[in-house]
Formats: C-alpha cells, structure tokens, sequence
C-alpha cells in the first residue's frame, strides 16, 4: 500500500506541474482586434500580433517583394460597415483580407476579396484594391506589431516601421 500511495502522490504531483506550467505559457502571436471609426465609418480589424524578439523584421523575417499576411497565424482581416476611400481609391463596404508587399521604403497594401485567403494560397485575381504606399521610421521600437485606427488613416507598425495608410 505504501508504494501505490507514493506512486500516486508523484503522478498526481507531475501532472499538477505540467498543467501549472501549460496555463503560464503565453501565445507567440495572440489575437488582438483594432477599432474605430474614419468619416462614419465602423472599422474592425482583426490580427494575429507576432513579437520581434531580437530578429530583424523588415527584410529579413518578412522578405521584400513577398506577399505578406500582414500579421500571423490567420490571415488579417478588415471589416467596414461603409465604403472607404483608400488612398484615394474607392474600397465598398464588407470584408477584406490585408495582405502587405514590403520594399524598402514603400509597401504595397492589398485587400483581397476572400477574408479566408492565407498568403500560402494568394491568387491575385482576387485582389478588391491594391495601394502604393510609402513607409515611415517608427517614433518607437514596437516590439509587437499593432494596427492602430486614426481619424484618418490605419498604420500598422511593427518592430521600427509604419506603414500608414490614408482613408476618408
């Protein structure tokens, strides 16, 4: 008897430990959403929000000329309950997945048709838009990368670079 209680005290032990452990482990990207509101328009974007962690980004991790998911895990999508003027071009109301295709300096924003669409299996075709946009130093190092919603523009910044994107 002595020996099944030991045996059952230390299972239960380790299993208490590693379920301690598994609740103290934070995700590498965690969802985060970003509201506001542009000119009447309700703006909903939701993303994945990956770290630096040391390595270089722009370049590097996220390679130049590359169709890019513009966040991590699932595809980062945009809702809007109005039509948008992006960049002086005209996006309708609905659902867009971002995808982003950083160069040095500049970036080109797309949102795509299919809010489902992963960078894996990007199909030009179903492109809704497709901006031209020039990039800027971060006022901060942003260890994690975050969408924010102006009253006139969406930036989305990530290790030392924003890329802000004009909407009316």
């Amino acid at each position: 008897m002595k020996f099944t209680t030991k045996f059952t005290i230390l299972i239960f032990s380790v299993f208490f430990t590693i379920g301690a452990f598994a609740q103290d482990k934070k995700p590498a990207s965690p969802a985060a959403t970003a509201k506001g509101n542009i000119s009447g328009a309700n703006i909903t974007i939701e993303y994945s929000s990956p770290f630096v962690k040391g390595r270089t980004i722009w370049g590097e991790l996220v390679p130049y000329g590359k169709v890019w998911r513009a966040g991590a895990n699932a595809p980062t999508t945009i809702e809007t309950d109005k039509n948008l003027k992006i960049e002086g071009k005209e996006l309708a109301a609905g659902k867009y997945s971002i995808y982003v295709i950083p160069e040095n300096g500049s970036a080109t924003v797309i949102f795509g048709k299919d809010p489902k669409m992963s960078a894996y299996n990007y199909d030009e075709a179903k492109d809704a838009l497709r901006v031209q946009v020039k990039t800027k130093k971060s006022s901060k190092m942003n260890e994690s990368l975050v969408y924010t919603i102006n009253k006139n523009n969406i930036t989305l910044s990530w290790e030392n670079i924003d890329i802000p994107v004009s909407v009316k």
